[in-house]
C-alpha cells in the first residue's frame, strides 16, 4: 500500500511541474521544457494506474494502453476519456521524435489538453 501512495504522490508532484511549464511564455526551450515534463508526468500515471489496479482490484496490466483500457472496463473513466488516454499514448511514444519541429509543436500544442486529462483521471482515485 505504501507504494502505491508514493506512487500517488510522484504523479500529483509532475502534474504540478508540467501545470507550472505550461504557464510560462512560449520559447524553445519551455517547448523542449514541457515535453519532457509530459514524458515523465505521462510515466509517472500509468505506472500508479498499474500499482492501483494490482493492489486494489489484482488487474496485472503491462503498458499504458492495457492499463487505460482496464480503468475503463471497471468504471473508472468514461469512454472519451479512455479515446484521450490512448491517444495521449502514441503522442508520448512519438516524443522521441521531437528533435523533428513539426513533431515538437504539435506535441507542445496539444499538451494543455493533457495536463487537463491526466488531472481529471487522477480524481477518480482514492488512495
Amino acid at each position: 500500500m505504501e507504494r502505491l501512495k508514493i506512487r500517488y504522490e510522484d504523479t500529483k508532484r509532475a502534474i504540478r511541474t508540467l501545470r507550472d511549464i505550461l504557464q510560462q511564455p512560449y520559447s524553445i526551450i519551455v517547448r523542449d521544457a514541457a515535453i519532457q515534463r509530459f514524458e515523465y508526468t505521462f510515466e509517472a500515471l500509468w505506472k500508479f494506474i498499474k500499482e492501483y489496479l494490482k493492489v486494489k482490484e489484482g488487474i496485472i496490466c503491462h503498458s499504458p494502453k492495457s492499463c487505460f483500457r482496464e480503468i475503463f472496463t471497471i468504471g473508472m473513466i468514461k469512454e472519451d476519456e479512455t479515446i484521450k488516454l490512448l491517444e495521449m499514448t502514441d503522442d508520448r511514444n512519438m516524443t522521441s521524435h521531437t528533435y523533428k519541429e513539426e513533431v515538437a509543436q504539435i506535441i507542445y500544442g496539444k499538451l494543455k489538453d493533457y495536463s487537463e486529462l491526466i488531472e481529471g483521471v487522477i480524481r477518480h482515485f482514492e488512495v
